[in-house]
């Protein structure tokens, strides 16, 4: 029987007291060490009266003692929710003012705490630690565990809410369930570049997966100034959203930084064209991983160099379906397509969503006996692997026809010359809504290049109105893409004839 979380965690500190658990600057945490800061943790936030099922909102600086908070809230049982940074003002209530208890913060700034309104905040410092009391883990499986807040680009963040059942059958914080696949994946977590914010669900699967394995999670002491950072500190492991990766690949201090410790780089949270795929694996080798996965349900499919070497046509996929995941393509009416026909990909995992917190209309259209539909468009191929083809809810409306952004973007990245495409929707006076292109090239490119290959892969209707160059895509405090801001570039510079590598906006 699984151990209920978080006490395989909890367990594999006192296993290895000694072992380093984290390190930050001089600063270099022991696992005893950590053990004992969840255990001042449980102590304080017993005494503030908090247990099994109260929601606890834990907004702190990626540090030792902010990820001993979270332990020590879900050895209690409570219901985890973490604050990301860069939440605004109107946002933030969604987060911290619903159901929440209590608030444990490092920084209560004046907009954080009118969020709390009458939770309790707990500053974390001498008052919080001073009594240690040894965590006794009280998490019931129908609870709640964790909420985890969506970025709420499209308004109100979406909680997704996961009980304590699915957390203890997690991919990565059940050692004793790794599959061979992630156990290969742990060998190369030493050490695991930890960064951006505590409140991401990628970051604390894959820190799981590092310090379970026997890792240090190494915290660099500012913004990390990939690839320096990955030489500078003996990275053996690191996340990089595509933004990153294409830095990676372009910037020539990569060619004179030293990354022979480097055992996985694994890029996810973005669409990627092959040929920058195929660029990493030539430049990186084995350690290059490319992973699709949903906060919702967790790391699902994952493509590999050996992958590609053994099946080519696997570099326009995003890999097979790991081992925990069961995976079926299906039609509008749910019926299961075969492989090679495109819809909705949906999944089945021990790992899964309990649904959306206090959303029973999201929920019940997610969630489907046991299946979750993850709202995006693919197809199997022959061989198992997944191809994605766009978001089923990323449709822009022209003319009447509907065409999928995510079509549009993979489209425009099969062009060699294009490093990054996004497609963005807007009103029309005339077709109701548009396409506009957004796209990072490597040197000049003709625009009746790019509009030749999204009429070759998907007809001339799905030609995007405009194309804007720039040259960076902004990114939200997640590290994706910041459509909206693209949006607004639009038309904020003259039409030129040809694509070329500066920022340029063009009319079909």
């Amino acid at each position: 029987m699984s151990q209920v979380y978080p006490r395989a965690m909890l367990d594999s500190f006192a296993a290895d007291p000694e072992l380093p658990a984290f390190e930050h600057g001089d600063r270099v945490v022991s696992r005893a060490e950590l053990l004992d800061l969840v255990a001042r943790f449980t102590g304080g936030l017993r005494r503030a009266g908090l247990g099994p099922g109260d929601g606890v909102a834990i907004a702190t600086a990626v540090t030792p003692e902010g990820f001993a908070a979270q332990l020590a809230a879900a050895a209690l049982g409570c219901r985890v929710a973490g604050v990301r940074p860069g939440l605004t003002e109107a946002q933030l209530p969604h987060v911290v003012g619903r159901d929440v208890a209590a608030l444990v913060t490092d920084d209560p700034g004046p907009e954080l705490l009118a969020a709390a309104g009458p939770a309790t905040v707990l500053r974390i410092g001498p008052e919080l630690l001073s009594t240690p009391e040894e965590p006794v883990v009280r998490g019931r499986l129908e609870d709640i565990a964790s909420v985890t807040f969506t970025s709420g680009s499209t308004g109100a963040p979406k909680g997704v809410a996961l009980t304590y059942a699915a957390m203890t059958e997690h991919w990565s914080w059940q050692p004793s369930k790794w599959s061979h696949e992630t156990a290969r994946l742990a060998a190369g977590y030493r050490r695991f570049l930890l960064f951006g914010t505590l409140t991401s669900a990628v970051m604390q699967e894959h820190l799981g997966l590092c310090l379970l394995s026997g890792g240090t999670a190494v915290i660099p002491e500012s913004p990390p100034d990939f690839p320096r950072v990955l030489e500078r500190l003996r990275i053996t492991a690191s996340l990089l959203t595509v933004p990153r990766l294409h830095h990676l690949l372009d910037s020539p201090e990569t060619a004179e930084a030293d990354l022979s410790s480097v055992r996985v780089l694994l890029v996810a949270g973005s669409p990627l064209s092959p040929h920058r795929m195929a660029e990493a694996f030539d430049r990186f080798g084995p350690v290059m991983v490319q992973g699709y996965g949903l906060t919702e349900t967790g790391f699902l499919t994952a493509l590999t160099a050996e992958d590609v070497e053994a099946w080519p046509p696997a570099l326009r996929s995003v890999g097979r379906p790991r081992s925990e995941v069961d995976m079926e393509i299906r039609d509008a009416d749910g019926n299961v397509l075969p492989a090679g026909k495109t819809g909705e990909i949906w999944v089945r995992t021990a790992y899964v969503l309990a649904g959306y917190w206090r959303d029973e209309a999201e929920t019940a259209d997610l969630i489907r006996d046991g299946w979750v539909r993850t709202r995006d468009l693919g197809h199997l191929d022959e061989r198992g692997y997944l191809h994605l083809t766009g978001r089923a809810r990323d449709v822009i409306i022209v003319n009447a026809i509907v065409h999928y952004a995510g079509a549009i973007e993979r489209a425009l990245a099969l062009h060699p010359g294009v490093r990054e495409a996004h497609v963005v929707g807007a009103p029309d006076e005339r077709t109701g809504e548009a396409a506009h292109a957004f796209v990072v090239t490597g040197g000049v490119v003709e625009k009746a290049e790019l509009r030749a290959v999204v009429a070759r892969e998907l007809g001339e209707p799905a030609v995007p109105a405009t194309i804007t160059v720039v040259d960076e895509v902004p990114t939200l405090p997640s590290g994706k893409p910041d459509k909206r801001a693209l949006l607004e570039t639009r038309g904020a510079v003259s039409p030129v004839s040809p694509v070329s590598p500066v920022s340029s906006a063009e009319s079909r």
